[in-house]
């Protein structure tokens, strides 16, 4: 991969929603060694991130869609996931679907904006591989701050760092979706 293709995935995900990658945050690439031992737990793997945050967290995760839109061709959201038991807030994300991957019944559940992707991937057993573009430490913007009810943003404290991927999923070979996943700062 050439070293300007996580900055391009990572733009063209943001500009999905936001004006600025900057609204979400201050994003810089790092290596895998670099994650902190639970944020590497939890980025660095593929496997879905859903699946990662419900073994992390014991407990399962629903979505919250934020905003989505639709072309003909692509189905893109803005969503946070939440811990069932708790209600907490624990990863906020950007993806972007392309439609004809997908048979109309799982394109249509994934429209009812009720389940997080990942469990319906799992639970359509697609052949499916997860491409890891970048992994990046982030100082929270406004969006994130607002979303993980963070101190910062307009603020004078500065909120936590945090951590997050950009990845895409093949089905059967080919690229489907483009997400940026972005953890909770764990406390």
């Amino acid at each position: 991969m050439n070293a300007g293709a996580p900055h391009k995935n990572l733009r063209a995900l943001s500009e999905i929603f936001f004006n600025s990658e900057a609204e979400i945050g201050r994003f810089e690439s790092v290596e895998a060694a670099a994650l902190p031992g639970h944020y590497r737990r939890l980025l660095d793997h593929q496997e879905h991130m859903t699946v990662a945050v419900e073994a992390y967290h014991e407990s399962l995760v629903d979505v919250d869609v934020l905003a989505s839109q639709s072309t003909e061709t692509h189905y893109a959201r803005r969503i946070l996931l939440r811990r069932r038991d708790s209600g907490e807030v624990v990863q906020w994300g950007l993806m972007r679907i392309h439609l004809p991957s997908f048979a109309e019944e799982v394109r249509r559940e994934i429209a009812e904006e009720q389940r997080p992707l990942g469990r319906i991937l799992v639970r359509h057993n697609f052949l499916r591989t997860i491409h890891v573009d970048a992994l990046w430490r982030i100082e929270p913007g406004p969006e994130l701050c607002q979303q993980f009810d963070l101190a910062g943003g307009s603020n004078a404290e500065t909120p936590p760092t945090t951590y997050g991927r950009t990845a895409d999923i093949h089905i059967n070979g080919q690229s489907a979706v483009e997400v940026l996943e972005v953890v909770a700062p764990l406390r």
